[in-house]
């Protein structure tokens, strides 16, 4: 295992040479930090930036967040998926304002009892933004402490998380921890990459066990793996006039709070005839397919979605589904307002709505 002593030290000498200009980065406001990282969760920064400065302008601070409707910030969220995320952002900062005078939590422990707020994003607030000496472990970290260090620890493990906290702990100095943190995860995102990482002009090279090794490819260790599963959803667009039938998808689930066309899912994609007569036997008949999607693929975390949409007009089913399902008609210009699936909004993109 590599020494230690200076580690900390050289990834600071590197940050400061190479660190990314972001905005989260001005300053020590615990809101635009905490947002940051809930926005960046499973999110690339590039991709999650424009995202941040949206969310900023709607609301820029935690009671404009507070007071804001759940569809208003979904419709901001739309497009970056999981959105647990932003139910919880949302919930918890209407906590924060009426249990903590719109004061977010200034310590580790306390920013844990918070919805939404795991090890370690409490650890980045309460280290970017109150200087608290507590060491944050994320992808990045593990992939650079894995390699320079050899740990051999499944990631995914409780015990291998609990190693690689320990370690993380153990490096972190007692000035400037805050900058050790961003550095060494800045370094993970930048430099000591999970595909060819820059190990020719590493600064850390002299010290790291992978590159002795060649072991880059095959650390961090990650042994538990989830199968996905295959869905198959039809999306049946009801027309009447210039107006859709959608609904708000209720229930626990991924797309929670967010509008849908009527939605038919099967072992596999059907051929439209065969699905409405299967789905509401004799009355599809007098059904008038307008227009029929591409095949779309909508990769997930555990599953691959395989959709189709139908642009359809029959009252009967309309004011069945109306009836039955609280369905309901929708202008183009509503439907551009709601929050959606990103799958739905790119169909409309690519249809004629």
């Amino acid at each position: 295992m590599a020494e230690k002593d200076g580690f900390s030290n050289l990834l600071i000498n590197w940050y400061n040479k190479h660190k990314r200009d972001l905005p989260w980065r001005e300053g020590r406001d615990p809101y635009r930090i905490w947002l940051s990282e809930i926005l960046l969760q499973q999110t690339r920064v590039a991709q999650g930036l424009p995202y941040y400065l949206r969310f900023l302008e709607a609301f820029p601070d935690i009671k404009a967040l507070a007071s804001a409707s759940e569809k208003e910030v979904l419709r901001l969220w739309q497009g970056l998926g999981y959105y647990s995320r932003a139910r919880n952002l949302h919930f918890t900062a209407k906590v924060i304002v009426a249990d903590h005078k719109a004061i977010i939590p200034g310590n580790y422990q306390a920013l844990l009892k918070l919805k939404g707020v795991g090890k370690y994003t409490a650890a980045a607030i309460a280290s970017f933004a109150y200087g608290e000496k507590v060491a944050v472990v994320d992808g990045n970290v593990y992939r650079v402490l894995s390699r320079v260090f050899g740990l051999q620890e499944d990631i995914a493990s409780p015990a291998g998380q609990k190693a690689f906290q320990a370690l993380a702990d153990s490096l972190l100095p007692d000035q400037n921890a805050s900058t050790h943190n961003q550095a060494i995860m800045e370094f993970g995102a930048l430099h000591c990459t999970p595909q060819k990482p820059s190990c020719e002009d590493c600064p850390l090279a002299f010290m790291c066990y992978a590159y002795a090794n060649n072991q880059q490819s095959s650390l961090p260790v990650k042994l538990k793996k989830t199968a996905k599963t295959d869905r198959y959803f039809h999306y049946l667009a009801f027309k009447s006039g210039t107006k859709y039938l959608m609904k708000e998808r209720k229930g626990k689930g991924i797309w929670q709070g967010l509008y849908e066309f009527p939605l038919a899912e099967e072992k596999s994609l059907m051929e439209i005839g065969k699905l409405l007569k299967k789905r509401f036997g004799k009355t599809a008949t007098q059904v008038h397919i307008k227009s029929e999607s591409r095949a779309y693929k909508h990769i997930l975390s555990h599953q691959n979605l395989h959709v189709k949409f139908w642009v359809l007009e029959s009252e009967e089913l309309a004011a069945y589904l109306v009836n039955k399902e609280e369905y309901r008609f929708f202008t183009t210009k509503m439907i551009h307002d709601l929050p959606k699936p990103i799958l739905i909004n790119k169909f409309l993109e690519e249809s004629v709505f």
